[in-house]
């Protein structure tokens, strides 16, 4: 007692030792390493793990009577995105949630940040007021705020910027002058481009798709999971198009008759840039190119705006959190896997563990994660990385996808021993993930042991919130749909999409459907006894966890997507 008395701490520090949350001599080295590292005191102690955020809030708004406000509880459209720059934001960490009379209202995790509330007032010469929130949720809401206004920014670029947008890829290219003057020629080409990857981003799309016909040509954006054309250029301009996207992504402009593979950046601002992956593949009249669009704050939308319930939340964090075991993410091509496994690695991605990926290729990068490209040509497949990985002192390790028995034994005898590893495979349904892995070869022993969630899941179209009409079904539909007598007592309404300006076709985002299953016990004995999907299945179901078209319902009743697309999505 004496030696914490013996330490100078005041402000926030002071309260958090007196409510014996942290010691003294802890809270003054967090000041100080937090001072040298130029980032807030409560951004560190929660970066640390020292105190949980929901604690420092809680105590703050009892020792300095701010009030306490969630985060989560706030309409992003309200916040007031101009009335202070971005630097200003970055700089004090606090937001400006809204206006009342000529008072701002300014969301803080430190109630003792009186420079950011001073600053603000002077940059708006309006009086300020602190709110306080918790500090995980202010820098996810900032996040959020700041990529709007880029956003929007973005979408008010003129034609006259289309020609100066920072695409990178090209630098290394030797140009001829003969080069030089057919991209003087090329201007709009280069421009038409341009504007089709600018639209493609605006307009949330996941691909480009290039297609050349015999007497058309066609793009196309995959906007929610669905194709839909967007532009039909003069078919005489495919070389043209064919030649722009590859020279931009350091390919052969040459070789015509293989498929080839490259990716290029596009820098929106300084703190935004989004990656294309491309794919050429000849055809019968030219080359099909294909982008897939790679915003790397997808990978940042934290686990709350995935769609898991919360059970399934929880679940899936008692999972990734263990020291060891095997989670498997599982689903078709474009279901939103990559997604919830970088969503994964961002939240177990802290100084003191070591994360490697073997993926193919490798979408996102991940600052603080070693991120290996597999290359078969070249003899580096997943399981000679896997191997490699094994050498370098890992703690957790993903594998982009479990294609054959090799990569599959390996991955297993490194989650027994002492690794968490996180992998995906194309199946169905959690059930069948685990009898497709003893059909490769896997022993069911060692997959009982090793394996200890499966997350089957799908991706539904988000009704958009300004347009979605109300509809009546009848009671006999409803129980066909899957609804039991119990639900159809409760007080819920069923949408479906019409169209507005605001959205696609009555559609705007989309939604997760999960078929959340950890490897209890029992299932363990199925598998060792040899029992197929079906009474995996059966287990699951008894022991509460939902299928994915018992997911979708559940969406449906809260009125974020409709029964149709529901079925669409989870046919069987």
């Amino acid at each position: 007692m004496n030696e914490q008395k013996s330490v100078s701490i005041s402000g926030l520090a002071k309260k958090l030792v007196q409510a014996e949350l942290i010691d003294a001599q802890t809270a003054s080295l967090a000041l100080d390493v937090a001072s040298k590292k130029k980032i807030p005191f409560v951004a560190y102690l929660v970066e640390k793990n020292l105190i949980p955020d929901e604690l420092i809030a809680q105590t703050a708004s009892t020792a300095f009577g701010d009030p306490l406000f969630d985060l989560n509880a706030i309409d992003l459209e309200i916040i007031p995105k101009e009335i202070v720059s971005e630097k200003l934001i970055r700089k004090h960490h606090a937001l400006p949630l809204f206006k009342r009379g000529n008072r701002l209202y300014v969301a803080v995790s430190d109630p003792t940040n009186l420079e950011a509330l001073d600053e603000f007032k002077f940059h708006t010469g309006i009086t300020t007021e602190a709110i306080l929130v918790e500090e995980r949720k202010l820098v996810e809401t900032i996040e959020k705020v700041l990529s709007d206004k880029e956003s929007s920014a973005l979408s008010d670029l003129q034609d006259t910027d289309l020609d100066d947008l920072d695409i990178s890829g090209m630098e290394d290219i030797e140009k001829t002058e003969e080069d030089a003057d057919s991209d003087v020629d090329d201007a709009p080409i280069v421009r038409f481009v341009n504007k089709v990857l600018l639209d493609a981003i605006n307009r949330g799309a996941s691909d480009i798709h290039f297609e050349p016909y015999e007497k058309t040509y066609r793009v196309r954006l995959r906007q929610d999971g669905i194709l839909s054309e967007f532009a039909s250029p003069p078919v005489n301009l495919a070389p043209r198009l064919a030649a722009r996207l590859k020279v931009m992504s350091r390919l052969d402009i040459s070789e015509r008759r293989i498929p080839q593979d490259g990716r290029f950046k596009m820098k929106l601002s300084r703190n935004r840039a989004i990656d294309f992956r491309v794919s050429t593949c000849p055809t019968l009249f030219g080359e099909k190119i294909v982008m897939r669009i790679l915003d790397p704050s997808s990978a940042k939308m934290g686990i709350d705006a995935l769609g898991y319930e919360d059970y399934q939340k929880e679940l899936f964090l008692n999972a990734i959190h263990r020291p060891q075991g095997m989670v498997l993410v599982t689903g078709p091509t474009g279901s939103g896997k990559t997604v919830s496994l970088y969503t994964a690695l961002n939240i177990l991605n802290v100084a003191e563990v070591n994360i490697s990926t073997a993926e193919d290729p490798v979408e996102i990068n991940l600052p603080g994660i070693n991120q290996v490209n597999v290359n078969p040509k070249a003899g580096l497949t997943f399981s000679s990385a896997l191997r490699a990985f094994l050498r370098q002192d890992p703690d957790i390790i993903m594998v982009g996808e479990i294609r054959d028995l090799e990569t599959a034994e390996i991955a297993v005898k490194a989650a027994q021993t002492g690794h968490m590893v996180l992998s995906t495979l194309h199946t169905n349904s959690a059930p069948e993930t685990l009898t497709r892995l003893i059909n490769m070869g896997v022993e069911s022993f060692n997959l009982a042991t090793s394996v200890s969630l499966v997350i089957a899941q799908r991706l539904a179209r988000r009704l958009c919130i300004h347009c979605k009409k109300a509809v009546n079904l009848p009671h006999e539909a409803m129980i066909e749909a899957g609804f039991t007598e119990e639900e159809l007592k409760e007080k819920f309404t069923l949408y479906e999409p019409t169209e507005c300006p605001q959205c696609n076709k009555g559609f705007k985002g989309r939604v997760g459907l999960y078929e959340v299953m950890p490897v209890s016990e029992e299932i363990g004995k199925i598998i060792m006894a040899g029992g197929n999907a079906f009474d995996i299945e059966a287990q699951m179901l008894k022991e509460g966890c939902l299928n994915l078209r018992r997911s979708g319902l559940n969406k449906v009743k809260l009125g974020l997507t409709s029964l149709e697309e529901v079925y669409r999505v989870t046919k069987e």
